[in-house]
């Protein structure tokens, strides 16, 4: 740049988009976020896992600037925790932040069962009940991930019938640490059922059209969730603020 020219990023008064490079560094810093953050969510690095700068920059034939990127980004969402003389390693699921997020999710999925209720048309209970049937087989083959994927597909559905499918996305958007959490409850015994039959309790209100029975269906439904909190085959060292069954467990 000649002497007197303005910074590369203002010119003219108009923007410069940036070089190349830091475009390149961009793109693949978010890209390494976005697979890193799918494993955690989805348990494929689970809690306490440690993460490797080297080993992810040689996996994507990068330099580790990239990965630094990603790595504080997720831990600015809690997904990992950065010790500087220790490494990287992935959050521990932090059950009060899930508590917080209950309460969220419950006032506006209640809303939605309400609305489902009151508004819904059969095409679109005809889309819940399919989402239902798709758990139970997902369920009856041990196939946790189409299990997860068509959980998220029923809610979608119910704010869908309610005539608001933009509630779920905004749901979607603060519910990290519940998705983490409730793929840890997945393998415990008896878990898939309990979901589905509060599913169809939800669904069975909605179509009966019975809009106080519907949000109640969806209340009990979240709050479920928390009752897993203590259940049998969860690692304890996997969550933070454990209750006091997991801290007498650990002793």
């Amino acid at each position: 740049m000649t002497a007197g020219a303005e910074p590369s990023e203002r010119r003219g008064g108009r923007s410069v988009p940036p070089p190349a490079a830091a475009v390149l560094r961009e793109t693949t810093a978010g890209r390494i976020h976005r697979d890193l953050r799918a494993d955690i969510v989805s348990l494929r690095r689970r809690p306490g896992d440690p993460i490797s700068e080297k080993t992810i920059a040689a996996a994507y034939g990068v330099s580790r600037t990239p990965v630094r990127e990603a790595l504080l980004r997720l831990a600015e969402e809690r997904l990992v925790e950065i010790f500087p003389q220790s490494g990287t390693f992935v959050a521990r699921i932090p059950l009060a932040a899930i508590e917080e997020v209950l309460v969220v999710r419950k006032a506006l999925e209640e809303t939605m069962a309400r609305m489902a209720a009151e508004r819904g048309d059969e095409a679109g209970f005809e889309a819940i009940a399919a989402t239902i049937a798709r758990q139970r087989e997902a369920a009856a083959s041990g196939d946790r991930d189409r299990f997860h994927e068509q959980d998220e597909a029923f809610h979608a559905a119910v704010a869908e019938a309610a005539g608001y499918p933009g509630v779920w996305t905004l749901v979607q958007t603060v519910k990290t640490q519940v998705d983490r959490y409730r793929r840890l409850t997945l393998p415990v015994p008896g878990r898939m059922t309990a979901v589905i039959a509060e599913h169809e309790s939800v669904l069975a209100a909605v179509r009966t059209r019975d809009p106080d029975k519907a949000a109640a269906a969806m209340a009990e439904h979240l709050t479920a969730l928390m009752t897993f909190a203590d259940a049998s085959g969860i690692d304890p060292d996997y969550l933070l603020d454990a209750p006091e069954p997991f801290t007498k467990a650990a002793e």
